[in-house]
């Protein structure tokens, strides 16, 4: 399986020589046995086996963002539970989805943590796409999280419709959508007009809207939705002021155009690359 050297390099750097002589002896039973018996026993125990302590990279580069995982901030149960779920034999396919797929059943919220981050390692990951869908649905944070912060399977696997939402419930639930892989890059056309319409809803509210949200609107804008970036501009408080100068910086309209050539100093920090999506809420 893809990566496996890799997290089991960080393992054994994490735990005891007889927790991994432990864990090594079920991963080898895991893979050859053929129900799900060993595995579903295995990936509950872990916990009381590993504990749940931060784990600790000795490598500088581990948990980058190059990586199929990145594990930078992980609990070792965590990472000791997908390294499990790595071990499951592949070659059946029938099989393999039954087995990993039984783990969803009756998942404790840890448990779910451990199963979301694991979906950018799984075999025919495209048969997983539900299950990540199912978990967008969730409204238990940390589920929301392992799915939403430096994993790559929404980005890769996930069609449009099921990545907006994913995206809307992350302003929804107030997560930091900069930690969302790929997010820029999925921006489409849809997602613009959802989330012009979200902020709409809040402001009728009387409710404050994310800054980070207009991200996705510089392509799109137009006489219908300029208004509003218009609005941060003249009216917003300092972070919306930058907010609705980096849209400018992305839009070929006219309007937008001419707001950016007026940016003063903004559009200089922006040009130096100094102000970004990145640093905009601080």
């Amino acid at each position: 399986m893809k990566g496996t050297n890799y997290v089991e390099s960080v393992i054994r750097e994490n735990v005891d020589g007889e927790t991994w002589n432990w864990l090594r002896e079920k991963g080898e039973l895991v893979y050859s046995e053929k129900n799900a018996s060993t595995l579903v026993e295995t990936f509950n125990l872990i916990p009381r086996k590993t504990g749940n302590k931060k784990i600790a990279l000795s490598d500088p580069e581990a948990g980058s963002s190059d990586r199929e995982l990145y594990i930078r901030g992980w609990s070792i149960d965590r990472l000791c539970r997908v390294w499990l779920i790595m071990q499951v034999d592949a070659s059946d396919k029938t099989a393999y989805l039954a087995k990993t797929g039984s783990l969803f059943s009756g998942a404790s919220m840890n448990e779910l943590v451990s199963l979301y981050s694991a979906l950018p390692v799984l075999a025919y990951a495209p048969e997983w796409k539900l299950r990540c869908a199912e978990g967008i649905r969730s409204n238990i944070g940390t589920v929301l999280e392992a799915i939403m912060y430096e994993n790559s399977y929404p980005l890769n696997y996930l069609d449009e419709p099921a990545f907006n939402q994913m995206v809307l419930k992350a302003f929804f639930t107030e997560k930091n959508v900069d930690r969302i892989t790929g997010i820029d890059q999925r921006a489409n056309k849809e997602l613009a007009l959802i989330l012009f319409d979200y902020a709409h809803e809040r402001w009728a509210a009387g409710r404050s809207v994310d800054p980070q949200l207009w991200r996705f609107a510089g392509r799109y804008l137009d006489d219908e939705n300029f208004p509003d970036i218009r609005k941060l501009w003249d009216g917003g408080n300092e972070t919306e002021k930058k907010a609705a100068l980096l849209v400018c910086s992305q839009s070929e309209y006219p309007s937008a155009r001419r707001l950016w050539e007026n940016g003063g100093s903004l559009k200089k920090e922006i040009e130096e690359k100094k102000l970004t999506w990145h640093n905009l809420n601080g």
